[in-house]
C-alpha cells in the first residue's frame, strides 16, 4: 500500500520524493510508451530500506503519531478480517448502546470467542459517530455484560484497546463513568475464562484499563500505552503542552519500554512503515499472536486462569528497598 506523499508523517518526508517518482514512472509505463517496471521495483526496494532505517530509530513522540494515524486499522477491521462469523451484540441493558465500544461473538480458526474493542473512525464523520473511540459508561457495562456471557459459556475473551481515554463529559460522569471502569477492573480480575488483551493504537488511561485486565497483554509495535497523553502530562508537569515530546520520552509509553518493565507480555511486529501501510500483514501478525496465546491458555483450569491474571498484575507493583 503506497501512501500519498501528502499523507506522510513529518519524519517520513524523505520518502516523499521517491513516492512521487514512482507515481510518475507508473503513469509513463501505463501509457504504453515504455516499460519501466524494473525501475519502479528498484525505487520500491529503496523505499523499503529507508522505511526500515527511519522506523528503527523513532522517538517516543513519533511513535505516538503512528499510533494515532487516521488510517490505522480499527477494531472492526480486525474483527471482520481475522475472525469468522462475527455477530455484533448491542446495549448494556441499563441505559443504551455505545458505538465507541463494539463487541460480539466470533470464531477464529474454529475457536469460539467473545471479542470486544474500542472503535474509532477513519474520517471526521466516522469519528464523530464513534466519539473518537472514547467510551461512555454504557460502553464499559456492555463490555462486562459480554465478558460475563463468555464466562457462562466457557469461551475466551479477546479485547482490542485503542482509545485516547474514557469520555470525560458531564453525561458520562452523571451515568457513573468512574464506577463503570472500577467495576470492570474488579470483575475482570475474577472472570474464570482466559482474557487476551491487544493494544492496537492508543492505550489511554482508565479508558484502556476498563477492558485491559488480561492474562496476557500484547501490544502492536507502534502502539502506545500510558496513564495520560503526552500533551496532558506536559500540561500538568511543565504547564506547557508543547513539551509533549519531552513528556513522551519520560513516560515510557512505547512497546519496547513496556515490555522491559513487564507491563506487557509480547510485542506484535508491524509491517515496515506501520500497520496502516500494510493492514493485511498487520492483521496476519495479530491473528498469529492470538492463536498462539489462546492455545497456551486453553489448557489452564478456571482457578489457574484467575490466579495467573492476579499474579501478573501483582508483579507490576513489586519494588525493592536498598
Amino acid at each position: 500500500m503506497d501512501p500519498s506523499p501528502s499523507n506522510l508523517m513529518d519524519f517520513e518526508r524523505p520518502l516523499a520524493e521517491l513516492y512521487r517518482k514512482i507515481e510518475d514512472l507508473r503513469k509513463i509505463s501505463a501509457s504504453g510508451s515504455i516499460d519501466l517496471s524494473q525501475e519502479i521495483k528498484m525505487l520500491e526496494k529503496r523505499i523499503e530500506h529507508m522505511k526500515r532505517d527511519i522506523f528503527a530509530g523513532l522517538s517516543p513522540i513519533q511513535v505516538v503519531q503512528i499510533a494515532r494515524h487516521a488510517q490505522r486499522p480499527t477494531t472492526l477491521d480486525y474483527l471482520n478480517e481475522i475472525f469468522e462469523d462475527f455477530i455484533e451484540l448491542h446495549g448494556d441493558r441499563c441505559y443504551g448502546d455505545d458505538p465507541a465500544m463494539v463487541g460480539g461473538l466470533a470464531r477464529i480458526e474454529g475457536r469460539k470467542a467473545v471479542v470486544i474493542g474500542h472503535q474509532k473512525g477513519k474520517t471526521t464523520k466516522e469519528n464523530l459517530a464513534r466519539n473518537f473511540g472514547m467510551a461512555h459508561p454504557e460502553g464499559y457495562r456492555k463490555a462486562m455484560r459480554l465478558m460475563r456471557m463468555a464466562e457462562r459459556f466457557g469461551k475466551p475473551v479477546i479485547t482490542f484497546v485503542d482509545t485516547p481515554g474514557a469520555y470525560p463529559g458531564i453525561g458520562a460522569e452523571e451515568r457513573g463513568q468512574a464506577e463503570a471502569i472500577a467495576s470492570n477492573l474488579r470483575d475482570m480480575s475474577e472472570i474464570e475464562v482466559p482474557i487476551l488483551v491487544i493494544i492496537t493504537g492508543e492505550g489511554g488511561s482508565g479508558g484502556a484499563l476498563g477492558i485491559g485486565v488480561g492474562n496476557r497483554v500484547l501490544m502492536q509495535e507502534f502502539a502506545i500505552y500510558s496513564v495520560i497523553s503526552p500533551e496532558g502530562c506536559a500540561s500538568i508537569l511543565f504547564r506547557d503542552a508543547k513539551r509533549s515530546a519531552e513528556a513522551a520520552s519520560a513516560m515510557k509509553i512505547t512497546s519496547r519500554d513496556l515490555l522491559g518493565l513487564g507491563v506487557i507480555d509480547e510485542i506484535i511486529k508491524e509491517p515496515a512503515g506501520g500497520a496502516h501501510n500494510d493492514p493485511k500483514q498487520a492483521m496476519r501478525n495479530v491473528k498469529a499472536a492470538i492463536l498462539k496465546h489462546l492455545g497456551q491458555m486453553e489448557k489452564m483450569s478456571a482457578a489457574e486462569i484467575v490466579e495467573d491474571r492476579l499474579s501478573k498484575f501483582r508483579r507490576m507493583g513489586e519494588f525493592t528497598e536498598s
